[in-house]
């Protein structure tokens, strides 16, 4: 009887303020990767570790970011996470530098990595606008109760202003709010508290993965919330204080978000996935 054998994969490990990645690079759409494989990579003991996986797929002359977060199930876009997968392209020789296109499950990104930005410290992202609605909803974590604004980019979030963000306890637990049907699929949940007119700390408890140390979807849901609030006038810049770092949301006139941050590289290998776990 023979035994088939998985052949070895090429990663490479990188963050954006500390939200961090395994990159797969799969151009050629060869790899059907499995939940239970993302689930094993993303393991912080038993596999690689990280909150998510870019798996890097060519469509035409563009490319595709399959984002899968670490329980291994699909999701719409990643702003940090598409700032690594922006370097990732840059360095591979597959993308210049300038302004460029990268496809996602929500539609193509506008990304941005200037000349003189060398060490990709300030990579910017075309987000969108944020959908809001007058939802509020109660946000239950082990320290307490919370009010909470709803907010797409597009993927959802669950936004809470808080006085102390530190206030809101370990987030070991997934919050739990009164109303789930405003968020049927799930969501993310950001607390903010206010550190100057334009600048904000941020904790997010992520659909999927847990507490990270920083969000980009939800530093702009974050922020757009915040200048809902505060009657900030468009164009605006805010701001966003994550535990991993700092990264700037930008909105021009008609509402519209671009994200700036660093992206990082910091390792690359080789791993098999045959001991994934089904």
């Amino acid at each position: 009887m023979s035994i088939e054998i998985m052949p070895s994969i090429e990663f490479l490990k990188g963050h954006g303020a500390g939200n961090d990645f395994i990159i797969i690079p799969d151009v050629s759409d060869a790899l059907d990767l499995q939940a239970h494989q993302v689930r094993f990579l993303c393991d912080r003991h038993n596999g690689i570790g990280a909150d998510g996986v870019l798996r890097v797929v060519q469509i035409d002359e563009q490319f595709f970011m399959d984002y899968r977060n670490a329980d291994g199930t699909l999701a719409e876009t990643c702003g940090n996470g598409i700032r690594v997968f922006a370097r990732y392209l840059i360095e591979a020789g597959l993308q210049s530098r300038g302004t460029f296109a990268i496809l996602t499950r929500a539609g193509t990104v506008e990304i941005t990595v200037s000349d003189d930005d060398a060490d990709f410290n300030n990579i910017a992202a075309v987000m969108g606008t944020a959908v809001h609605t007058s939802d509020q909803v109660l946000v239950h974590t082990e320290s307490g109760v919370w009010t909470g604004s709803c907010a797409w980019m597009p993927n959802p979030h669950c936004i809470s202003v808080v006085d102390d963000i530190a206030a809101v306890g370990t987030l070991h637990i997934k919050p739990e709010i009164d109303n789930a049907q405003v968020f049927p699929m799930g969501t993310n949940f950001e607390f903010i508290e206010t550190r100057a007119s334009n600048r904000i700390g941020m904790r997010t408890y992520e659909r999927g993965v847990g507490e990270t140390l920083a969000c980009g979807s939800g530093a702009c849901a974050a922020a757009a919330v915040f200048a809902l609030q505060s009657n900030l006038s468009a164009p605006w810049t805010v701001q966003v204080d994550v535990l991993g770092g700092t990264v700037f949301v930008d909105s021009n006139e008609f509402g519209v978000l671009t994200l700036r941050g660093p992206a990082r590289i910091v390792a690359r290998g080789t791993t098999s996935l045959s001991s994934a776990p089904a």
